[in-house]
């Protein structure tokens, strides 16, 4: 453990964070990257000049402080700050727009504040766009909410064992299966990931039919839901 030798007297810079967060969101944050994440963005987000302020991954990625805070080497921190990213956007803290550069897609990372929402909204609608030199213009790319952001908002909170779990079927299966067995799941009343899992596992396994719309009838939906987890559906 490296020794703090305390605060110096003196004025001292500072950085304002919401007593909200004391109140709301620290009692309830339990992974140490997402705690890392969402008090660095506070600070990032402060030092930035302008009315419309947001951070890169590159933002994260080029403090060296941080980084040798959020793992060993290079390869740990990296996936350490991810994940801190993927939690705290998940939980709402941050707000993310990805956007298309010409050097390829390219994350916008927002605070949930009033400011933030507004400029996610303005970028949604086309009313401005963030550049990051006036050479480089940057297109929006609409993109469909990950993983993280259907489960907490469909089935219930993210746990890290979950979001190591959603991590890992985000990479065994198709963005739209995924939408549409967690959908299949809030149709039935069955809100449990084995749940949904299952249904992705036996899609992979027999084939998905495809063409379901909410016109077909609850019969229709359950051939398409596993034996095992019939019993666990409210009719």
């Amino acid at each position: 453990m490296v020794g703090f030798p305390g605060f110096p007297n003196g004025k001292l810079r500072q950085t304002q964070i919401p007593s909200l967060f004391f109140s709301e969101l620290l009692p309830h944050i339990d992974d140490l990257a997402e705690l890392k994440v969402t008090l660095y963005a506070f600070w990032s987000l402060s030092q930035k000049e302008g009315a419309v302020r947001f951070m890169r991954l590159a933002d994260f990625l080029s403090d060296q402080l941080l980084m040798e805070g959020m793992g060993q080497n290079q390869e740990s921190a990296k996936e350490a700050l991810e994940k801190g990213i993927e939690l705290s956007i998940a939980r709402g803290t941050l707000l993310q727009v990805t956007a298309e550069s010409p050097d390829g897609t390219l994350d916008l990372y927002f605070m949930n504040t009033e400011k933030g929402r507004a400029a996610v909204e303005g970028i949604t609608r086309g009313q401005w766009r963030p550049l990051p030199d006036e050479n480089e213009p940057i297109t929006l790319m609409l993109n469909r909410p990950n993983i993280f952001v259907l489960y907490e908002q469909n089935i219930g909170s993210l746990t890290p064992l979950l979001a190591d779990q959603l991590r890992d079927a985000e990479e065994t299966y198709a963005p739209d299966w995924i939408e549409e067995a967690i959908s299949l799941a809030v149709q039935n009343n069955a809100r449990k990931w084995t749940y949904v899992l299952a249904i992705l596992e036996r899609w992979r396994m027999e084939g998905k039919r495809d063409g379901i719309s909410r016109r077909d009838s609850q019969k229709e939906l359950q051939g398409q839901i596993p034996e095992e987890l019939r019993d666990i559906v409210k009719r």
